[in-house]
């Protein structure tokens, strides 16, 4: 890939706003792009945690597998998000699975270099300090739902999240896409896939949603409120 459309991809991440164009320069000269064919893998659990990753096309699952040896879904990645940032904080091992759900597009830059970089530019420090605290948080809510929340309570927090993180409000409507499959809400949220797709039916049944295989609308955020 020609470094000039390396760097525009850099330039894209809402993380690096603010950059000089010399500090974009040498951010350019330490990271590397690849791209991944769907189901290709990125890392594997119990591998040396070394590189953090910027997803700028396309999808990719982070999963863990269970006791008993069942694949769960941990997080699913979209554009403009990071994964992997975690190797910061640890020298450890990874605990998790990435691999690519759809055709991507991912920059990687060795933990080592990211780290030195950011020492080096105090905005951009607290900017990934917050990034991986917000990620800490949203892994203990997780937990906590598992705990606390019964299962049509916790696809509709799922999908309210999900809209208020990566969807489009026009109007009075707000925009999922692409969206993802019932089987992949139902592994991220605990569930059987039947459940997801009863309640997302009964939802839509109400006016309150409306879904595709490519996109998920919700016609009225304040009634799908009422389930949270």
């Amino acid at each position: 890939m020609a470094e000039k459309s390396k760097l525009w991809y850099l330039e894209n991440f809402n993380l690096f706003n603010g950059l000089t164009p010399e500090e974009m320069g040498r951010l350019n000269t330490i990271s590397s792009m690849k791209e991944l064919a769907k189901s290709e893998p990125i890392y594997f659990a119990n591998e040396p945690s070394n590189s953090i990753f910027f997803l700028k096309n396309g999808r990719v699952k982070l999963t863990r597998l269970s006791p008993e040896g069942k694949e769960m879904i941990v997080a699913l990645i979209n554009p403009g998000e990071v994964f992997g940032e975690l190797s910061i904080l640890d020298a450890g091992e990874r605990t998790d699975f990435a691999f690519a759900a759809d055709k991507s597009l991912i920059c990687a830059i060795s933990k080592e270099d990211f780290r030195k970089f950011i020492e080096g530019n105090p905005e951009l420090n607290l900017k990934v300090t917050k990034l991986i605290g917000l990620k800490l948080r949203r892994y203990s809510e997780r937990i906590e739902e598992l705990i606390f929340k019964d299962a049509p309570q916790r696809i509709v927090s799922f999908i309210y999240n999900f809209a208020i993180e990566h969807g489009k409000k026009i109007g009075n409507e707000m925009f999922i896409k692409p969206f993802m499959t019932h089987q992949d809400i139902a592994e991220l949220t605990a569930c059987s896939r039947q459940t997801v797709n009863s309640v997302l039916t009964e939802l839509r049944e109400k006016g309150i949603i409306n879904f595709d295989r490519r996109k998920l609308i919700i016609n009225d955020e304040e009634a799908l409120k009422k389930y949270l």
